[in-house]
């Protein structure tokens, strides 16, 4: 049943992306789950045991997404309403627009490409050349692939709209108090930990598609760098992009005004990407989305 009410969810998103019309009007679900997030972490995260705390704040908001998922999915509707909830929290089509937008940026200038990527990652632009630009765009791309796209349909698959609502609380946590900052490593603890673990499936699942998409069988190089990322997971679909797209990726960058010394993932390719390549990147991206449709209709019609 979830695969039948995820292919329509799939396509629905993909023609419609985020109807600016619509945001403009009503709060997106994911501003919600935001604010949530935002305001356990103002109640809760200070004086002592903070990492209590921020267990029990996913508890809860955790329960909560989760409660509200079973009543959206009760609701005799032939599954119009989940059909509906998935394809809003999913992102295939609105990545795929924010990251073409970065290649369109450079193609205007190089201060206009890194005002578009600075929409979408969070490390220093100031200064950035246009590989460097071009790079950020497409670790973007690949990441959020996993944590926009793939990662979201696994959860509903396996769980339903309630497993989807329960992935979408989680992750949104993680990019607001996930990170290793005096603030956060003690509360966002239990955001990142569990980001980490209902990440780790769909991450991997992510580099295949990505790999297979673009007959690329060799798992080799993939499996050799995935590891060679900060992140559990985030080194999987990068690290096949930068192999499928022949380009490196990562490498040195700025974090609040601080160099951070990271490895090259795919060292052996190209270091002076362009927009040609961001094309590329947004063209992998619809392959491995085509992919993963074929995929998930199979699944429907079993």
């Amino acid at each position: 049943m979830s695969a039948a009410l995820l292919l329509p969810a799939l396509l629905l998103d993909a023609t419609l992306g985020e109807p600016k019309w619509l945001w403009d009007r009503f709060p997106h679900p994911a501003v919600l789950m935001g604010r949530a997030v935002d305001y356990a972490d103002r109640r809760l995260n200070h004086g002592t045991a903070r990492r209590k705390k921020g267990i029990l704040a996913m508890l809860v908001l955790g329960l909560g997404a989760w409660i509200l998922g079973v009543i959206i999915a009760a609701i005799p509707d032939f599954g119009v309403l989940e059909v509906i909830a998935a394809a809003i929290l999913l992102a295939q089509r609105s990545l795929v627009d924010h990251v073409r937008a970065v290649a369109d940026g450079l193609r205007t200038s190089l201060a206009e490409g890194r005002r578009a990527v600075s929409m979408i990652v969070g490390r220093d632009t100031a200064t950035m050349d246009t590989p460097a630009v071009t790079r950020a765009a497409i670790e973007s791309a690949a990441e959020n692939l996993s944590d926009g796209v793939i990662a979201p349909a696994f959860w509903f698959l396996i769980l339903g709209l309630p497993g989807l609502m329960l992935y979408k609380i989680t992750n949104t946590a993680d990019s607001m108090i996930g990170h290793r900052t005096p603030r956060h490593e003690a509360f966002g603890w239990a955001a990142a930990r569990f980001d980490d673990v209902l990440n780790w499936i769909p991450a991997r699942i992510t580099a295949i598609l990505i790999a297979v998409s673009h007959m690329q069988f060799e798992a080799g190089p993939i499996l050799r760098d995935a590891p060679l990322h900060r992140s559990p997971n985030a080194g999987w679909p990068e690290a096949a992009m930068a192999v499928v797209l022949n380009i490196s990726l990562s490498g040195p960058r700025s974090y609040h005004g601080k160099m951070q010394d990271f490895p090259w993932v795919w060292a052996e390719g190209g270091r002076t990407p362009g927009p040609d390549q961001i094309d590329a990147a947004c063209s992998a991206l619809w392959r491995a989305w085509g992919l993963m449709l074929l995929v998930t209709a199979v699944a429907a019609s079993i």
